[in-house]
């Protein structure tokens, strides 16, 4: 039961710092990609006004998503099982993984929008899709490296 329980915490840890990080990037691309830079919008297939209703939708959800991750967090912290390596490992997975999935899926694949409306694109979306992939793979090496940890002191206490 007590193993279990272990598993469970990880796995919220985990969780929780990915919501907090897909939240947390989206709302980082939403604010400075569409609002401050105004490169693009979420959709820019049809007017403006849909970019800009588009880019509400998508400010929804990059807050829901980061709500969702700190309301976890905070009851990690109040049943004392929060383990911020795996935590941050977690968030940078998210914001890996939703950064590497922006510039594949939505730039390349379903051309809903570009990072920059500009004749050298590519410059920019190597830059984005190579610190995406940096980003992933240091949270996968995090969330590895804690459960490779919990697993050694687990091992450690039954003996």
């Amino acid at each position: 039961m007590q193993n279990n329980n272990r598993k469970g915490i990880s796995r919220r840890n985990m969780w929780s710092g990915i919501l907090f990080g897909v939240g947390l990037i989206a709302f980082v691309d939403e604010t400075v990609f569409h609002q401050l830079l105004r490169w693009h919008h979420f959709y820019d297939k049809s007017t403006t006004d849909i970019g800009l209703i588009s880019d509400g939708i998508f400010h929804a959800f990059s807050w829901f998503a980061t709500i969702a991750g700190l309301f976890l967090f905070a009851d990690l912290r109040r049943r004392n099982g929060l383990i911020f390596q795996r935590w941050l490992g977690g968030m940078l997975l998210g914001i890996g993984v939703f950064q590497l999935y922006d510039g594949i899926i939505q730039h390349k694949w379903m051309r809903i929008h570009q990072i920059r409306y500009v004749d050298n694109v590519i410059v920019y979306d190597i830059v984005w899709n190579v610190s995406a992939l940096i980003i992933l793979l240091i949270g996968v090496f995090l969330l590895f490296r804690t459960s490779k940890n919990s697993t050694l002191k687990e091992k450690t206490a039954n003996e």
